[in-house]
């Protein structure tokens, strides 16, 4: 079965460098630091997760397994705010890292993926019973 093309024009080595520079700024990050200390004990297999994510979400690679909402549900420290501190780090990362066309063209389907985790852990868990989704 032919694989899928990529959704646009970025390298593994990039991906690496992209996930390597956003852990390494959310490390240092006052809201974002502890939430992630809390929960991630080996960084370096953390990071390899994630690149996995994006190959798999970008080059349509069988890079990643996982199921990040689940995930981020059993964290359970996931806070209205937090996704839009992490959608601007992620894009600052993105910008000072790759080619604009890139950068905007993954910072897109960052955004995608993040208004769905978003949804799934906190708008969701927030809306009244048997009443309309909040969609922001």
């Amino acid at each position: 079965m032919a694989r899928l093309p990529p959704r646009f024009p970025v390298t593994e080595a990039q991906i690496a460098a992209v996930v390597a520079e956003f852990y390494e700024c959310v490390r240092s990050h006052p809201g974002l630091g502890p939430v992630f200390a809390a929960h991630v004990r080996d960084w370096p297999a953390h990071e390899a997760k994630i690149v996995g994510f994006w190959r798999n979400a970008i080059l349509h690679e069988r890079a990643y397994d996982g199921n990040p909402l689940q995930v981020h549900r059993a964290a359970g420290n996931v806070r209205p705010g937090m996704f839009e501190a992490w959608l601007g780090l992620f894009d600052s990362v993105l910008k000072r890292e790759l080619p604009a066309e890139t950068a905007a063209a993954w910072s897109a389907l960052a955004h995608r993926i993040g208004a769905g985790l978003r949804y799934g852990l906190v708008d969701r868990a927030s809306a009244t019973p048997g009443g309309p989704p909040i969609l922001r």
